[in-house]
């Protein structure tokens, strides 16, 4: 049975250009790139163009490039080494919808006695940038908010909100894992001080990402040992990950009409079909300000995770955004935020897509979506509840 590959913002396909690029820093050209040998130094060459890659996709200059594992460490070492760089701020703004890379360190902080702000979302999953502006104050060490939601996709004004968080003198950190390499970046014109990027988001391999650090921005290392990343960042380079990662921004670079073009045009059939054919169903999210690549449908009545299981038996791969722990009986907390009722966060779908998917995919998926929608609300006691009370 084929694997129709839905679920990207969670991790995407390696390209086989990625792939080809890594293979001979396994085996054949394994020297230490500090190394002063010959041997070593033109693996270190290659480092230094992929960092020239990575810096032409997201528009700045490649020494404000900072390779880590991935985004969960780029976002540490920005929230950490932010505070760490200003010990006299005790304040931290973020929003209730971050990706908990983000949200799990800031609830550690405020247990540590900072004091957090998790801004609110409206019911598109938008922010209101007034309570922002309410919220900053000389005592804010940073302000830290992702750049477009892994759930619902909507993106918000980062650029704006960079602007007015920097010019009261706040550094500002942006979580853009999931905008990177779907829509074009320019950062050498933009106030946004700290981005992080992960590499298994946009076809290089897992355990590869970036912080980008605006020159100038001052942020203590998080990892210390080693000289390497000009000292910012200890530890031997994963050489075949960042080659990986070069190689896979060149790419995204390259396909970057495609993904807001066909991409985009695949994703608004696949959404426009099944909101036709599933009675009860809804978009979550801002519409007119959203990823390219991606969808959140919720259909009333029925458990996202047994949709996902009669998916699963068609190959067809996609998440749920309830129940995101196991044993939850939670939906996910980006939807709560957005107040998205209850009968209808339980049962929310996200499918994200890439380059890699075909027409042939999205109806296919779409013809097999009505058949199990209607076979889950007929065993569905919240369905037969919902008549009764008619």
């Amino acid at each position: 049975m084929k694997t129709i590959y839905f679920d990207n913002n969670a991790t995407t396909q390696v390209a086989d250009e990625v792939y080809q690029a890594m293979e001979p820093y396994f085996r054949s050209l394994y020297g230490n790139p500090s190394s002063m040998h010959t041997f070593g130094g033109q693996v270190g060459i290659k480092v230094r163009e992929a960092r020239e890659s990575v810096a032409r996709l997201l528009g700045c200059d490649p020494s404000e490039i900072i390779f880590t594992s991935c985004g969960t460490e780029s976002d540490s070492t920005a929230i950490l080494g932010t505070l760490s760089a200003v010990p006299h701020r005790r304040k931290v703004i973020t929003t209730r919808v971050e990706h908990p890379a983000v949200l799990t360190v800031c609830r550690d902080l405020e247990s540590r006695g900072y004091t957090v702000i998790e801004l609110s979302v409206d019911k598109l999953g938008r922010l209101d940038l007034s309570e922002l502006e309410h919220h900053l104050d000389d005592d804010t060490a940073l302000v830290t908010i992702m750049y477009a939601n892994n759930e619902t996709g909507v993106i918000f004004p980062i650029d704006q909100i960079a602007e007015r968080v920097t010019s009261r003198g706040v550094v500002f950190h942006t979580d853009a894992v999931q905008i990177v390499g779907k829509m074009p970046l320019n950062l050498a014109r933009s106030r946004i001080n700290l981005l992080s990027l992960s590499g298994h988001k946009l076809h290089a391999p897992k355990g590869v990402g970036v912080l980008y650090v605006k020159r100038g921005t001052r942020i203590s290392p998080f990892l210390l040992g080693g000289h390497q990343e000009g000292g910012r960042r200890a530890g031997t380079e994963n050489v075949p990950g960042i080659i990986g990662l070069g190689k896979a921004c060149e790419l995204a670079f390259s396909h970057m009409e495609d993904e807001n073009t066909r991409v985009k045009a695949l994703r608004d059939r696949l959404e426009t079909s099944i909101l036709k054919a599933c009675p009860d169903s809804r978009v979550n999210g801002d519409t007119e300000s959203r990823l390219p690549n991606t969808t959140n449908i919720s259909f009333e009545y029925i458990e996202g995770e047994a949709i996902l299981l009669l998916l699963d038996r068609f190959g067809i791969c996609a998440s749920s955004g309830s129940a995101c722990t196991s044993g939850s009986l939670e939906p996910s907390h980006v939807l709560r935020a957005m107040g998205v009722p209850f009968t209808a966060a339980h049962g929310s779908i996200r499918f994200s897509l890439s380059r890699y998917n075909t027409q042939e995919e999205v109806d296919f998926t779409i013809d097999k979506m009505p058949q199990i929608i209607k076979r889950l609300r007929e065993l569905s006691p919240f369905v037969q509840g919902a008549a009764a009370g008619r």
